[in-house]
């Protein structure tokens, strides 16, 4: 019985990802998931080698993002499911976020070349503002909502051609913020192929000279806000958490200074939960303190703007039908939108 225990608990995994979050930490789980061939830290080293010798073509990607053309647009994964007609089409805006492993073995540079960022509950979105309007997608590729934004050709009659941005960022229902992780591209200059600490450093800066990005209006109905990153050194990191938050933290995602935005789960990008400092970090468990009145304040704010929040695909809708009252029901009943307002 002790055999047969051992064996399923040596082979047991959730996924092929190596240190997948959506698994149980490696070094805090019950039962040690089925270990991979190269350690996390031979992984690290190898993605920074192909970075020095690989420059992808992400001005062009970041353009089709943008522009929603995929004309002669193919890759391994369609190439392949181009045999099968009975599989959907790909999603085009899937699988393009940088995403985290848990954070198993700990740099021995952590406190030189790693940056921290506090992570706040809520959905992960790309968001993509072009052509005079503003979208947000899933992991998964869906659109579940379309807005006008104060970003750079995130709304009509304030955008030129070449003005889009991309975003990765962390919605948050409760008060109705997009909270940016990373940027991609910024009026239309990608930085894929830019080091953490220069994409970080163009996010803050670039939000905070953009007008109107921070407060919630007719033309904003969302604000976006530049998460903080901060050094990893130990006391730093212990400063930083002992700071009161404007929203719940989920937990801590740890970014080395030298990777490029790279697409998929990354070996370079970390992630802790707080309880879990002490065991990985030697660091105390911090208690985290959120600033519920200002929490309170925004939700109650955004109350009487709610009806310019139906900006997306049910106005859109409303829209439709009323047209379509007045005749022409065919032409009409092609611009109305079937993607999802909510991410079920």
């Amino acid at each position: 019985m002790e055999e047969l225990t051992s064996a399923l608990a040596g082979s047991f995994s959730v996924s092929n990802i190596p240190n997948n979050p959506a698994a149980p930490h490696p070094r805090l789980a019950q039962y040690k998931a089925k270990s991979h061939d190269l350690a996390q830290s031979e992984r690290r080293r190898q993605m920074l080698d192909r970075q020095k010798k690989r420059r992808q073509d992400q001005a062009n990607l970041a353009r089709r993002l943008a522009e929603n053309d995929w004309e002669n647009w193919s890759t391994e994964e369609e190439e392949e499911e181009e045999m099968d007609y009975t599989k959907k089409r790909p999603k085009l805006y899937a699988n393009k976020l940088m995403l985290s492993e848990w954070l198993v073995d700990v740099p021995g540079d952590l406190e030189e070349e790693w940056l921290m960022v506090a992570c706040p509950v809520g959905r992960r979105n790309l968001v993509v503002a072009a052509k005079g309007t503003t979208k947000a997608y899933t992991k998964g590729g869906y659109c579940v909502n379309c807005f006008p934004s104060a970003l750079p050709g995130g709304r009509k009659g304030a955008y030129s051609a070449k003005e889009y941005t991309i975003l990765d960022t962390i919605f948050c229902e409760a008060s109705r913020r997009f909270y940016v992780l990373d940027v991609m591209c910024w009026k239309g200059h990608p930085v894929y192929d830019s080091e953490t600490d220069f994409r970080f450093y163009w996010l803050q800066t670039k939000l905070q000279e953009e007008p109107g990005v921070g407060e919630h209006s007719n033309t904003n109905p969302f604000v976006f806000v530049a998460l903080k990153n901060t050094p990893c050194q130990r006391l730093s990191i212990q400063q930083r958490l002992a700071e009161t938050f404007p929203y719940e933290v989920d937990g801590l995602l740890f970014y080395h200074k030298r990777t490029h935005y790279t697409f998929g789960c990354s070996p370079l990008v970390g992630w802790l939960k707080p309880h879990m400092l002490p065991d990985i970090l030697g660091i105390p468990a911090p208690t985290i303190t959120v600033e519920t009145s200002v929490m309170d304040t925004t939700h109650e704010s955004d109350e009487d703007s709610i009806e310019t929040m139906e900006t997306g695909n049910t106005a859109r809708r409303k829209k439709g039908r009323r047209r379509r009252k007045k005749g022409g029901s065919e032409k009409m009943e092609a611009e109305v939108s079937t993607e999802p307002v909510v991410d079920e």
